[in-house]
């Protein structure tokens, strides 16, 4: 029996056929395009995400579309929303009243997060970048004494520290429009990238007579294009109220370096509002937008199907995939003004900078009564030491007397005779004398 096998093992045995195998499929990569289609959904939706909002939304077609597509469809009908979820948290703190409310948009997120870059790029950041480095060379000339008097010469080896105390920048808001965002490069950066993979899907069509990259090529642009241009993604970006006179400030929380204060002065976004996310307009979503996004997906599938059927110069079909995923990548990840996401400043008006976020916090409070004690359950969330809770009583004095003569409060003094005190030092001062020194509300 074994000798009539070993004649059909050896007829079969064929060390080439792999090689051969992997040399055509190199050649010709015919399923790989439509499996990468379904990968990457994630970087699409925060390409979306960066750019929509405009009439004309340049994210680029690219692999990932399909995936995302899909994945648009149930969060539209589950969560009733288009826009993705914020990707940096931070904090929205009522420079007034001191509440405070995790960030839900992803333009605030973004403002937050991208903080750093814009400062640097503008010129409005030079007064916050000359007082940073300030506060570093203070950080670490203290470092190096200190070393230097527990061991002579070690001062030398201390590392110039990454940040130190707490920098609080002052910003007004400019006129917003919604839907108006500024045009900076990463905008516009999509059209002459949809315009160069046209070029590359018409290589075989010129040289070959294939047409049908072309075909793929134009059809996924206009569906990337009208995906971005569904009109849910406006009210959700800046589900606000407009005209705001509210002061907000922005924030990592506790331990961060950087604080941004905004203050609204009766034509910029209510940031508060903003916040809490597109949840107010989720209950809204109308039926054309469910529709319109499930129609899209279908769509998209069909592009899918069709893609698979192409046997020939799938390499162009790569390229095109490819430089579409660079854009997206590029976009999703690249630092954008505030201008950029349509939240317009001003030049700031002041920075604030000190050693310890304490002083920093009442240097705040000096200049913008209120702002400086709103921030400070943020970032002193337990007791005050009792010499801070009696500047922060003398404070708060000064503070409410100044209102009682410009008028901004009614207070009867025979009754009453104060404003609501911070988290911080409300349960550290001893109930008999909380009214004598501070004062509470009634």
């Amino acid at each position: 029996m074994a000798p009539a096998i070993l004649p059909a093992i050896r007829r079969h045995f064929d060390p080439g056929v792999p090689s051969g195998d992997f040399s055509s499929q190199w050649e010709y990569p015919t399923d790989v395009f439509s499996v990468l289609l379904i990968l990457g959904g994630d970087v699409v939706g925060r390409a979306l995400a960066q750019l929509v909002g405009s009439r004309v939304t340049p994210v680029a077609f690219s692999f990932g579309w399909v995936a995302y597509a899909v994945q648009t469809v149930l969060s539209v009908i589950g969560e009733k929303k288009l826009i993705a979820d914020p990707d940096y948290a931070c904090k929205v703190i009522n420079g007034r009243t001191g509440y405070v409310r995790d960030n839900s948009s992803w333009v605030i997120g973004r403002v937050v997060r991208d903080f750093d870059s814009w400062m640097h790029d503008s010129k409005r950041g030079a007064e916050i970048r000359t007082h940073l480095q300030q506060m570093l060379a203070k950080r670490w000339e203290r470092d190096r004494r200190a070393a230097e008097d527990k061991k002579r010469g070690s001062g030398e080896d201390v590392p110039r520290p990454s940040r130190a105390g707490l920098l609080v920048s002052v910003f007004t808001a400019d006129r917003a429009e919604p839907g108006h965002p500024d045009c900076d490069w990463v905008y516009i950066l999509g059209f002459p990238v949809a315009i160069l993979q046209l070029g590359v899907a018409a290589i075989p069509c010129g040289l070959f007579g294939d047409w049908s990259i072309l075909l793929v090529t134009a059809a996924g642009i206009l569906l990337a294009f009208g995906t971005g241009g569904i009109g849910q993604w406006t009210e959700e970006k800046w589900a606000c109220r407009r005209n705001s006179n509210k002061t907000v400030i922005l924030t990592r929380g506790n331990g961060s370096q950087h604080a941004i204060v905004i203050i609204g002065d009766g034509k910029g976004l209510d940031l508060e509002d903003l916040a809490a996310g597109p949840s107010g307009v989720a209950a809204s979503t109308p039926y054309t937008t469910i529709v319109t996004v499930t129609i899209l997906a279908v769509l998209w599938i069909l592009l899918l199907i069709t893609a698979a059927g192409i046997k020939q110069n799938t390499w162009f079909l790569i390229a095109v995939g490819a430089i579409g995923i660079v854009q997206n990548i590029l976009v999703a990840g690249w630092p954008r003004s505030p201008e950029a996401f349509g939240i317009p400043l001003r030049e700031e008006k002041h920075v604030f900078g000190e050693q310890k976020v304490m002083d920093t916090l009442f240097a705040v409070e000096d200049k913008y009564p209120r702002v400086g004690r709103s921030m400070l359950d943020t970032f002193f969330p337990g007791k005050l030491l009792p010499e801070e809770e009696e500047r922060w009583c003398k404070t708060i004095q000064i503070t409410k007397l100044h209102a009682y003569k410009k008028n901004d409060i009614e207070v009867d003094s025979r009754l009453r005779g104060g404003v609501t005190l911070p988290r911080a030092f409300q349960a550290t001062i001893r109930p008999t004398n909380s009214r004598e020194v501070c004062g509470t509300d009634s």
